[in-house]
C-alpha cells in the first residue's frame, strides 16, 4: 500500500468517526458534513426510512430527539479503494437509552459505504445500514 492508499483509510475513518459524532451529540451540520449534497441513505432495516441526506437529515433531528442518550463505536473498517471512489464496510455497536425501557438498549450491525473524493475529501454519497441485532429493544 503507498501512502496514498493510507491517508485515504485515515481520512476515512476520520469521515466514519465524524459521522458518529454528529448522531451522538445531535449535531446534524455534523452529521450532513459526511455526505454528498444528492446521497442516498437506507435506514430501514433498524426500522426507520430511506431517502436523500437532507430527507434523512430532517427525519433523525426529529427521531434522535427522543433518545436521552446514544453512543455509537464504529470499528473494524475495511476500505476497497479505485482512484477517486471507494466502499467502506464498518461494523457499528451503539448502547442507547429509549424512551419508556429499563436501562439501555443495544444494537448492531454494519454500515456500508460508496464514497467519492471531493474537492473537500472524502464523502459518502449512499449508506445502507445492516442491522444484525439488538437487546433490550422494545417489541422484540
Amino acid at each position: 500500500m503507498d501512502l496514498q492508499g493510507v491517508a485515504d483509510r485515515i481520512e476515512i475513518a476520520e469521515l466514519l468517526a465524524r459521522y458518529a459524532r454528529g448522531l451522538d451529540t445531535k449535531d446534524w451540520d455534523v452529521w450532513r458534513s459526511v455526505f454528498a449534497d444528492d446521497a442516498y441513505i437506507d435506514y430501514r432495516s433498524a426500522g426507520g426510512i430511506d431517502g436523500t441526506r437532507d430527507e434523512i437529515g430532517a427525519w433523525l433531528e426529529t427521531t434522535f430527539a427522543i433518545f436521552p442518550m446514544s453512543q455509537h463505536a464504529i470499528t473494524n473498517i475495511e476500505c476497497e479503494i479505485d482512484g477517486d471512489s471507494a466502499r467502506a464496510r464498518a461494523m457499528f455497536h451503539n448502547p442507547m437509552q429509549l424512551p419508556g425501557v429499563t436501562g439501555p438498549s443495544f444494537c448492531g450491525g454494519f454500515y456500508h459505504h460508496r464514497m467519492v473524493r471531493t474537492a473537500d475529501g472524502w464523502r459518502s454519497v449512499e449508506l445502507v445500514e445492516e442491522s444484525s441485532w439488538s437487546s433490550n429493544w422494545p417489541g422484540l
